[in-house]
């Protein structure tokens, strides 16, 4: 009897003392934020043009998402501003076919993101290290002669977007 009394007072202890180290990140974007100025990403992982593709996902989903935020790329007449740095990006082969040829490469690509709320000059959000995957595969035949990196990208670009997007407004 006094063990399970022990044990009980011990996770009512827990229970009272709340989560121990772990907090869910969650964002919520105030209410006073009208106006989000997406200027585009900044690139230092030298890929060409990858910034461009995840800086209009980015703002594609803002505007696919919601009605009440104004999307701008000009930071002085927004309320707050989203910030973005492209910091790497690696790829390499994963499947081997028959002859020792790479037929499927994974894409991983390394974003830093900040929000600031310019308004009262705080910082919403800030993650140096989402990291994304995707994969894309070379077809057999004369159709490998189209690329098919820009198109992984062009769908990394857009989980990225809508992950992002979904903390920033929602918490999750």
């Amino acid at each position: 009897m006094r063990r399970s009394a022990i044990v009980g007072g011990f996770f009512a202890l827990l229970l009272l003392a709340g989560p121990c180290g772990y907090r869910r990140a969650s964002v919520s974007l105030p209410g006073h934020i009208r106006t989000l100025a997406i200027p585009a990403f900044q690139n230092t992982s030298l890929q060409y043009r990858v910034e461009h593709r995840f800086t209009q996902a980015v703002m594609e989903e803002f505007l696919h998402r919601t009605r009440r935020i104004r999307i701008t790329s000009d930071p002085q007449q927004a309320d707050a501003v989203l910030l973005g740095n492209i910091r790497s990006f690696a790829h390499r082969g994963v499947v081997l076919d028959e002859t020792g040829r790479v037929r499927v490469y994974e894409i991983a690509i390394t974003v830093g993101v900040t929000l600031r709320d310019l308004t009262r000059n705080v910082i919403l959000f800030d993650q140096p290290h989402f990291v994304f995957r995707g994969e894309y595969e070379i077809p057999e035949g004369p159709e490998s002669l189209f690329a098919e990196e820009g198109p992984a990208l062009d769908r990394i670009a857009r989980e990225f977007a809508r992950s992002l997007v979904s903390l920033i407004l929602f918490g999750t």
